[in-house]
């Protein structure tokens, strides 16, 4: 038998009912990796196909790096995707001396106010220059995963789940201060944890890289689910056996140390009482000890952590009901938090915390549809 929950309820699937669920092309985009499971209900979570493979961003930026190297103009278009990298390239593309060309689109993904983006040196344009290199911009590459796959004789089912962090569109505001904003809100309306994730009827329209997602791969196709990266990789910890009874027994702290954020959810049965989000590469373990100690207590407040570049910490009043004595971590950088909790195995893996917590997430929201 299988646990799953609907709504506020766990409960369990028939063996027929887990066969009716049909696959679930499950895809967590970090960073640095992204993290693939292709879901087949029936099989074992342990032997469905699972990938690690750099994420978008990452082979965006080799890509550009190799034109930068060759003293090429190059042509941005495509979808809004997530930075880093790719935005990190970018701008050395640009110092180098030599010129970007973008769509307003892709544009978007170095900054969501154009006029910056014009500000850095980027021409917005309808149609590329003649001499110009393309570079394509998505987050969620399905054309080239169907093709790696397919010699394995492994066919992507037509439902796709993705996790990806999208700050939100703020173009006059800290793109920071709008998602902790958004962290606020998700509490206010009752921090359900069925509420982390979205459909095309229920994504809000602020999250436009989750938008660009969807419509990448609209054609590709039958239903898409978004979810947060770091929401994800919460939900996947709660596949861990030990986690989900603290969890259910008494509230527990979930971390997850992600290549480029850390987020913290204070969880007690299946709602969320807290949240804690920071930048990985600025936190040591000795101050990320320190922010979860605090934040646990309820004594760190949302001001310094954004005034240390983090984007916030806010409990609620009624996570005192709770004792919180359970840490459970996860994530690529753990092992900056080895010291202070226990380390989460989702069906031992941890790298499928994300897209293990996706299916999850699509299991709960459609009931084994």
């Amino acid at each position: 038998m299988n646990i799953i929950a609907r709504k506020d309820l766990w409960y369990k699937l028939s063996p027929r009912e887990i066969q009716d669920t049909g696959g679930i092309l499950a895809v967590d985009v970090g960073g640095g990796t992204q993290d693939i499971l292709v879901y087949q209900p029936g099989v074992e979570m342990e032997n469905n196909v699972k990938l690690v493979l750099p994420s978008q961003t990452q082979i965006v930026a080799k890509r550009i790096e190799r034109l930068t190297d060759e003293g090429r103009d190059i042509f941005i278009h495509g979808h809004l995707m997530g930075g880093g990298s790719s935005s990190g390239a970018v701008k050395n593309h640009i110092q180098k001396g030599y010129n970007v060309f973008a769509t307003r689109q892709a544009a978007l993904t170095i900054k969501d106010n154009i006029e910056e983006v014009t500000a850095r040196g980027i021409r917005v344009v309808d149609s590329p220059p003649e001499t110009s290199a393309h570079i394509e911009f998505k987050d969620i590459d399905i054309p080239a995963l169907r093709k790696a796959l397919r010699p394995f004789e492994v066919e992507l089912p037509t439902r796709f789940a993705f996790a990806v962090q999208d700050h939100g569109f703020s173009p006059d505001k800290s793109n920071r201060q709008f998602r902790f904003e958004h962290w606020q809100k998700f509490l206010s309306a009752g921090g359900s944890l069925a509420d982390l994730i979205y459909s095309q009827s229920t994504l809000p329209s602020y999250f436009t890289r989750m938008k660009a997602v969807m419509e990448s791969c609209r054609e590709e196709a039958d239903q898409v689910w978004l979810m947060d990266t770091g929401a994800a990789a919460i939900m996947g910890t709660l596949e861990d056996p030990q986690v989900k009874k603290a969890v259910d027994q008494e509230g527990a702290m979930l971390v997850n140390v992600g290549n480029q954020h850390t987020i913290a959810f204070l969880v007690a049965s299946s709602k969320v009482y807290g949240v804690f989000e920071h930048h990985t590469g600025i936190l040591t373990s000795t101050s990320l000890l320190d922010y979860l100690a605090r934040f646990r207590r309820g004594s760190l407040t949302n001001e310094e952590v954004f005034a240390d570049h983090g984007h916030g910490s806010v409990i609620l009043p009624a996570a005192k009901d709770f004792s919180v004595n359970f840490t459970a971590v996860t994530g690529p950088r753990r092992g900056l938090a080895k010291d202070i909790g226990y380390m989460a195995v989702p069906h031992g893996d941890m790298m499928i915390s994300g897209p293990a917590g996706l299916v999850r997430s699509v299991l709960n929201e459609t009931g084994g549809l």
